[in-house]
């Protein structure tokens, strides 16, 4: 199973390199990482996702604890929370396809950032979901060249949980809408 992490540190050199070299030397595999300043000066957020069962995973968050510049790891797996990667995506685009790839990108609400006479660049922000979806539409044209960020995470302090809902056939009248 894969875990989301957030890991608040003390934003000084070498702390992520001792974080991932204890996360290498148990043979876990950072499938995404994301690091960067939060609203609090001198302290970074880390966002990973990790593969391991509950168990592991919560070994490697006592460990992660005993990292003297750990301040805060909270596993937001089973957390309502809002979910977020950004892909810039370069895709084939001749005059005679770019009518069609530009309709894909607005109905996925994304951005073209770059045009030339062959092709087009995108700029898709959404949920991992929908960014492999937008590309399964656009692999018919040719993807060139593809950069995704890792997943970034925040939880829901309304405690919706959107991904349950989406799963749910929820009639409107039980959530208070008429």
């Amino acid at each position: 199973m894969k875990h989301t992490l957030a890991v608040l540190v003390e934003d000084e050199s070498g702390v992520l390199s001792r974080i991932a070299g204890m996360f290498a030397r148990r043979g876990f595999n950072i499938e995404s990482l994301v690091v960067g300043p939060t609203s609090t000066r001198g302290v970074s957020r880390i966002t990973m996702v990790v593969a391991g069962d509950d168990h592991a995973v919560e070994q490697m968050t006592k460990q992660l604890y005993k990292l003297i510049n750990v301040l805060k790891v909270q596993d937001l797996t089973e957390v309502p929370c809002v979910q977020r990667e950004l892909m810039l995506v370069k895709v084939n685009a001749t005059p005679a396809t770019r009518g069609e790839v530009i309709e894909i990108a607005t109905i996925f609400r994304s951005s073209i950032v770059d045009m030339s006479e062959d092709s087009l660049t995108l700029q898709v922000v959404g949920d991992p979901g929908k960014l492999v979806a937008i590309l399964q539409n656009l692999s018919k044209f040719g993807v060139r060249e593809m950069a995704r960020t890792g997943k970034l995470a925040l939880v829901r302090e309304s405690g919706v949980n959107t991904e349950f809902l989406n799963a749910q056939d929820v009639p409107l009248r039980e959530l208070g809408v008429s």
